[in-house]
């Protein structure tokens, strides 16, 4: 085994969080033009691709009683067909009915038997047109990491043709004696690591103290995020099942918006999302005089000249988070603007990204049977104290194929877990950010509010904008 085949102790914490009610995958819902390909067709497109992206071909293995983090070890009985699979709307399918579909696919968890992925071809829908759902465990990927394995599964031409499947060889799998025997290894290098990494950062103190600073004022920061919300349905015990809807809202009103009345595009999208939740609580009868804290997953990645970094196929997550407080007491969006942009300035000067990542980096030094049963407990006490999620990751901004037919839109999926019972995920490609919403099956009826609020805050928006030009 290398130490790429070793699970992170990030992507290990979606594995030990997931339970029969929270199922940690991430997903998206691409709507192309027509007609159809052949089946056979897309399949053969996938496999092509696979040669790019080994995870897809690889299990989970655990470690005998915890001694080491899980590992990825090559699926000897791999078959494609378990995981590009093919069904059909009734004609003509509406979004109504692709939406209630998404909902049912997302509410399976993945089989740890096999590698973590599933690919659904949707047939059957209105204007001859067709989908493509994604669903890949947390595990193998995040937001950021899913934007560019779309890109490698997709094509930048119509033209592009499918290329003959590369040929492979499947490595042999680690016995349960020789996963035990690494982990120990593991386990008493890790010392020796740690004193080897101090040492390193001897030879450059400068840049370490620096570092340490940033650590130091992201936990301080963090530390905010132990006092309990007020009480409210958006928090609370969750089912199995899911329910799923969407919305989306012009890249160049977001921009309008930002050049009238100033912020982040990331700002303007969370005060759509505010306008969203205030109509939501208002809905249910609750209280707007509060705020909704939300986490906000921040890509960590390294980045080289303004691009993220290219990597080596796995996918491997490289995400921490912020905690922000979206401010529904607001009537007024411009006002709600002003409050999420300052905020937002606030906690990227606070380095609770920072802090995360470190806090993340350090659970490689703890005895993983105990990091496992301090992520569930920490799990539990954060989500106590956050009520929803919000992710928003960067996706192309040119138009992408597959076999010649242009995909139209795409709608992302975020998971649920914990006492969390509404999460929000967005998604930016070709001129449009595109929201998909998660709610609880049980609790979360209502989550049509949400997604209309969101289209109305970004009109109140555009009206001030228009009316400040």
């Amino acid at each position: 085994m290398t130490t790429t085949d070793r699970l992170s102790p990030l992507d290990s914490s979606f594995l030990h969080l997931e339970n029969e009610f929270a199922h940690m995958h991430i997903g998206s819902t691409s709507i192309f033009e027509g007609p159809p390909p052949p089946f056979e067709d897309v399949r053969a497109l996938v496999e092509s691709k696979l040669i790019d992206i080994p995870r897809y071909r690889q299990v989970v293995r655990f470690v005998p009683m915890d001694l080491g983090r899980p590992v990825w070890a090559d699926d000897r009985h791999f078959n494609l067909e378990f995981h590009v699979r093919h069904t059909a709307l009734p004609l003509p399918g509406g979004r109504e009915e692709l939406r209630r579909l998404v909902a049912r696919i997302m509410s399976q968890q993945l089989d740890r038997s096999r590698p973590l992925w599933e690919m659904w071809v949707v047939e059957g829908l209105e204007d001859g047109h067709w989908a493509l759902i994604s669903k890949v465990h947390h595990a193998m990927v995040d937001g950021v990491s899913g934007a560019e394995l779309l890109s490698t599964v997709l094509d930048i031409s119509p033209d592009a043709t499918i290329a003959k499947a590369a040929e492979w060889a499947p490595r042999s799998s680690p016995s349960n004696i020789e996963l035990a025997t690494d982990a120990v290894a593991q386990l008493v290098k890790s010392p020796y690591e740690q004193v080897r990494a101090l040492r390193a950062a001897g030879r450059v103190p400068r840049q370490a103290i620096e570092q340490l600073k940033e650590v130091g004022a992201g936990l301080s920061s963090l530390a905010g995020i132990l006092s309990a919300t007020p009480e409210s349905t958006l928090n609370g015990p969750i089912g199995p099942n899911r329910r799923y809807v969407w919305t989306s809202v012009s890249v160049d009103d977001i921009k309008t918006v930002r050049a009238a009345l100033g912020g982040t595009f990331n700002d303007v999208v969370l005060a759509t999302i505010t306008r969203g939740f205030r109509s939501l609580l208002r809905a249910r009868d609750e209280s707007t005089d509060r705020v909704v804290r939300t986490l906000v997953p921040v890509s960590v990645r390294p980045r080289n000249d303004g691009e993220v970094a290219a990597g080596d196929g796995t996918m491997a997550n490289k995400v921490s988070a912020m905690f922000a407080e979206l401010p529904v007491m607001l009537d007024d969006p411009g006002e709600a603007l002003a409050a999420v942009s300052e905020q937002m300035a606030d906690l990227k000067e606070s380095k609770q990204a920072v802090a995360g990542e470190a806090l993340t980096s350090m659970a490689d030094f703890a005895p993983p049977m105990l990091l496992a049963l301090g992520e569930r407990v920490a799990a539990r006490a954060a989500q106590r104290n956050v009520n929803t999620v919000t992710t928003n990751v960067p996706g192309p901004q040119l138009p992408l194929y597959s076999l010649g037919r242009r995909m139209l839109e795409i709608f992302p999926f975020v998971p649920l877990a914990g006492q969390v019972r509404v999460g929000v995920a967005m998604f930016s490609y070709y001129g449009t950010v595109y929201f998909g919403i998660t709610g609880d099956y049980d609790t979360c009826e209502d989550i049509g509010v949400l997604s209309d609020g969101i289209e109305a805050g970004m009109e109140d928006l555009l009206h001030l904008a228009r009316a400040a030009s």
